[in-house]
C-alpha cells in the first residue's frame, strides 16, 4: 500500500513553541500526571551546522521532550537568531510548529517535496541524525519536518 509522498504515513512528533518552556513544560507534566522533562539547548552552529533560508545561522533553542507513546511531544523556545521557530512564533505565536516523519534518503525527499512548491526553510544536524523543516503550511497548514537518523541509515547498509 503507497505510504505517500515521504514513503510513510507515521507521525512521530508534534512540535509546540513556545516562550517559557520552564513554565509550558510543568503545565504539561501536570496535565499528564507526569515528571516533568528537563530540558537542553541545541547545538552551537559548529556541530549543528543550521541553515535558515539558505543561509548559515547561529540559532538555538531550549527543547523539552515528553514521550507520548508512539507519539513525541516536543516544546521549543528559540533564541532570537534567525530560524523558523523565531520567524514562526514572531508571526503566530505560541503553538503547533509542526508535524514530524522518520524518513531515509533526507536529500531525495527534500527535493522531491521541493518539486511539490514545499520549500526546504532549515536544516541542520543533532547527534545520531539530520533534521530539515519544510515549508508545508499552505497545502497543510503546519511545517513538516523530516528526521533522518544515523542508526536507519547504517542498518540501511547491512
Amino acid at each position: 500500500m503507497p505510504k505517500g509522498i515521504l514513503g510513510t504515513n507515521v507521525i512521530t512528533q508534534i512540535g509546540i513553541l513556545v516562550n517559557d518552556i520552564d513554565a509550558t513544560s510543568q503545565a504539561y507534566a501536570d496535565f499528564f500526571g507526569i515528571a516533568k522533562p528537563e530540558w537542553f539547548l541545541t547545538d552551537t552552529v559548529d556541530a549543528a551546522r543550521t541553515e535558515f533560508r539558505g543561509q548559515a545561522t547561529e540559532a538555538r533553542a531550549k527543547l523539552a521532550f515528553f514521550d507520548m507513546g508512539a507519539l513525541q511531544l516536543e516544546l521549543i523556545e528559540p533564541d532570537h537568531n534567525p530560524s523558523t521557530w523565531r520567524e514562526y512564533l514572531d508571526e503566530h505565536g505560541e503553538g503547533p510548529h509542526h508535524i514530524a516523519f522518520v524518513i531515509k534518503g533526507m536529500k531525495e525527499k527534500i527535493a522531491l517535496l521541493e518539486g511539490n512548491q514545499m520549500q526546504l526553510l532549515q536544516k541542520g544536524e543533532y547527534t545520531g541524525g539530520r533534521y530539515a523543516y519544510m515549508d508545508t503550511f499552505k497545502q497543510l497548514k503546519v511545517l513538516v519536518e523530516l528526521l533522518e537518523d544515523d542508526k536507519e541509515q547504517e542498518q540501511l547498509h547491512v
